[in-house]
């Protein structure tokens, strides 16, 4: 028999072990369709939702959606999302606390049950994979003798969006994709994908997307008409790859390594590794001038560019910028680089041919989100600070006008083809999109758990 001691030390191990079953684990997202006219006067308060094993063991989903009023018939809302181990199910559970129903003589209590309402609805999760449904309410159905409140819900899995009108939020905290449908301004489906996925590139014409995985020190490339990831990428470990650039011939793939101030060339294709270069401290984002031939790589922590030419892999220059420049964007005739700063109130404006600084402007709030209206000429600067995005004069660098948000946003991206802006709420975990016409917010979409890229079919 194995002594005290070492039935102890393996007892330890055992406990210090990570659990395998959690990467097994699935996504879940439901998602709350908007009410019909009808329902307008209800309002009602969950107290929990839960999805049903096929043996009847519960696991809770976590709220996004606590209560649902007259402000909620309108668009679509995240109700619950979570992980589930792998396995069938059965359905799902919900619990109302309250409810009520407005008439001409005010608000009025509904009896709701004592009770979790069940619903039935057969599904199956898969590990490392993620699921959406859409839940509608039956109104008719749900509020009784106008005394009683029991809902009735209808679930369904949406289809694919048409790949055109796809566009895609990556949610770090839920190691997943939403996926969202333009015309209709709602997610339709999710992708599982790897731990913290992080930065994106879209391949457009070989419908392709591309996702940094920092947590897992991973890159993944994603068949987007069918949803599913086609080629994965395994970087060395501590890689901690942040953000990644697609070539304009969609045939180089740039990694963006911040753990290890690097970045990694890939052919896009099949993902296969090519060469590692250094580059400064603390590598952020990089971006590919429009020929194609040079990258841009901006080292937040050495206050410095690295500039490479893509064809030999070579260095060709370091620019010395403010403090932490964080992300760039070309103008529209390719001839200068705008680029954003972390702990700095400036944009520095630079001459990619020449590599030298053309002129700083002075920004009213420091910019997290930098993208460029190439129809207009315009830059657009956003910041998690500001509930607002600002759209420059690029030769004035002079503020001529701004969107008003009710949040601050982390990421930009152009919809050329349908002439909108999307942009990437943390605080909301929500896709705000605004109206360039105009520059009035048209939508916004829930997405997952600290979301922080967007790429849109359609997009320059």
């Amino acid at each position: 028999m194995p002594s005290r001691s070492l039935t102890t030390l393996v007892f330890v191990l055992f406990l210090a072990a990570p659990a395998p079953a959690a990467a097994a684990d699935g996504g879940i997202f439901l998602y709350f369709q908007p009410l019909p006219p009808e329902a307008t006067k209800l309002t009602f308060s969950i107290a929990s939702i839960s999805a049903v094993a096929a043996g009847g063991s519960e696991f809770p989903l976590d709220l996004n959606l606590k209560g649902v009023g007259p402000a909620d018939t309108r668009r679509q809302r995240l109700l619950a999302a979570g992980r589930l181990p792998a396995g069938s199910y059965a359905g799902f559970r919900f619990r109302v606390k309250q409810a009520t129903l407005k008439d001409e003589r005010g608000d009025t209590a509904l009896a709701v049950p004592d009770e979790p309402v069940r619903i039935d609805f057969p599904f199956a999760v898969a590990g490392q994979q993620a699921t959406l449904y859409w839940l509608s309410l039956k109104y008719q159905e749900s509020v009784t003798d106008g005394s009683v409140f029991s809902p009735v819900f209808s679930v369904i899995t949406p289809s694919m969006p048409i790949v055109g009108h796809s566009g895609f939020v990556a949610n770090a905290g839920s190691n997943a994709v939403t996926v969202f449908d333009k015309q209709l301004g709602q997610a339709a489906a999710a992708i599982g994908t790897c731990a913290g996925p992080s930065g994106m590139a879209l391949d457009q014409r070989r419908r392709r997307l591309y996702v940094a995985c920092s947590r897992d020190d991973e890159i993944v490339s994603i068949d987007i008409a069918a949803g599913e990831i086609v080629e994965r990428a395994r970087l060395s470990p501590g890689d901690r790859p942040q953000e990644v650039a697609l070539t304009p011939d969609g045939l180089t793939l740039l990694s963006v390594n911040t753990g290890s101030a690097s970045v990694t060339f890939f052919g896009a294709a099949s993902l296969v590794r090519q060469e590692r270069v250094a580059v400064g401290n603390g590598p952020r984002s990089a971006v590919i001038d429009p020929s194609g031939a040079r990258a841009f790589v901006f080292n937040t922590l050495s206050d410095t560019v690295s500039v490479f030419e893509i064809a030999s892999r070579s260095l060709v220059g370091t620019l010395s910028t403010d403090p932490g420049p964080l992300r760039g964007q070309f103008g529209g005739r390719g001839d200068r680089l705008y680029v954003i700063h972390e702990r700095s109130p400036y944009m520095t404006v630079l001459d990619p041919r020449q590599l030298t600084v053309v002129t700083r402007a002075r920004l009213r709030t420091r910019a997290g989100a930098i993208e460029v209206d190439r129809v207009r000429g315009l830059v657009c600067i956003g910041s998690s600070q500001d509930n607002a995005v600002e759209f420059y004069d690029p030769n004035a660098l002079m503020p001529l006008y701004s969107l008003r948000t009710k949040s601050g946003v982390s990421h930009l991206k152009i919809d050329v083809e349908g002439n909108s802006l999307y942009m990437v709420s943390p605080d909301t975990r929500s896709l705000i999109v605004g109206r360039l016409a105009d520059r009035k917010v048209s939508a916004e979409i829930d997405v997952g758990d600290r979301p922080s890229w967007v790429a849109v079919m359609g997009e320059k």
